[in-house]
């Protein structure tokens, strides 16, 4: 299954400048693991707000439990809140084998 998620990073007023770098550091890697296993396919930034902190995702996960578990595993998951959307195939789709 596919799954678009909205997450919003909201990082704690007096969190030191550095742990937040590294947290974000620790992400990149994270989300290359998940690429490499196929479980994220795409990211995208849409418009922000000044000071918001927005990321659109599109993950594949066999189950919304499993999708939970690994979004769990991302290091911004402490500072993060979820709109998680399940997608279902389109008879349309462009990407579906005519």
């Amino acid at each position: 299954m596919e799954f678009l998620t909205d997450m919003r990073t909201t990082v704690p007023e007096g969190t030191p400048e550095q742990e937040v770098q590294d947290t974000k550091d620790r992400e990149a890697v994270r989300a290359h693991e998940l690429v490499e296993a196929g479980n994220l396919l795409r990211l995208w930034r849409p418009p922000l707000a000044p000071g918001e902190w927005r990321t659109l995702g599109l993950f594949r996960a066999d189950s919304e439990q499993e999708l939970l578990e690994i979004l769990a595993s991302l290091p911004l998951h402490v500072w993060m809140t979820v709109e998680i959307t399940p997608l279902e195939p389109h008879p349309n789709d462009p990407a579906a084998t005519w």
